[in-house]
């Protein structure tokens, strides 16, 4: 038996919560796939012997992946929220999420194709939007607002001036 987390997040899935972990598994550090549990019996969204649940880790935060079926959608409410420290690392985490089956949003956000979803956040846009020059936060936020992946080029020469 696996002894839980204290505080673990519950991912609501359709069925396809393995599946879902074993993608941020391989696509982000600090991440594993761990206990498989399948239903002891039928439920709404499943019979016995389906997936039920799914234990995993994703950069270091426990989770836990439920197929709950088709009842209720994630939605912008809940995020990840993942600092990267440089373009490639945010172009790759980006890419990834967006190439398999995910879709761009504005502001260095996007969705997998579960519909979670994901803010990939350069530090550098973080120290840029809170730059302690309200002239110069302005320009970085004005610049971010208008991009779906963050640029770090861009901000930094927005930042400037």
């Amino acid at each position: 038996m696996v002894k839980p987390a204290k505080n673990t997040i519950c991912l609501w899935y359709d069925g396809d919560a393995e599946e879902a972990a074993r993608f941020y598994a391989k696509t982000f550090p600090n991440s594993s796939v761990g206990t498989t549990h399948r239903a002891p019996g039928d439920f709404p969204s499943g019979k016995q012997g389906d997936v039920l649940t799914v234990w995993f880790t994703v950069m270091g935060i426990p989770c836990l992946g439920l197929n709950g079926g088709p009842a209720f959608k994630h939605n912008e409410a809940f995020s990840f929220q993942v600092a990267t420290a440089d373009q490639a690392e945010t172009d790759r985490y980006w890419d990834a999420i967006v190439a398999n089956g995910g879709q761009e949003s504005a502001c260095g956000w996007c969705k997998d194709k579960w519909g979670l979803s994901w803010q990939i956040t350069p530090i550098a846009l973080t120290e840029a939007i809170t730059d302690p020059d309200p002239a110069a936060a302005k320009r970085a936020f004005d610049a971010m607002m208008q991009m779906t992946k963050i640029d770090i080029a861009a901000i930094e020469a927005a930042r400037r001036g």
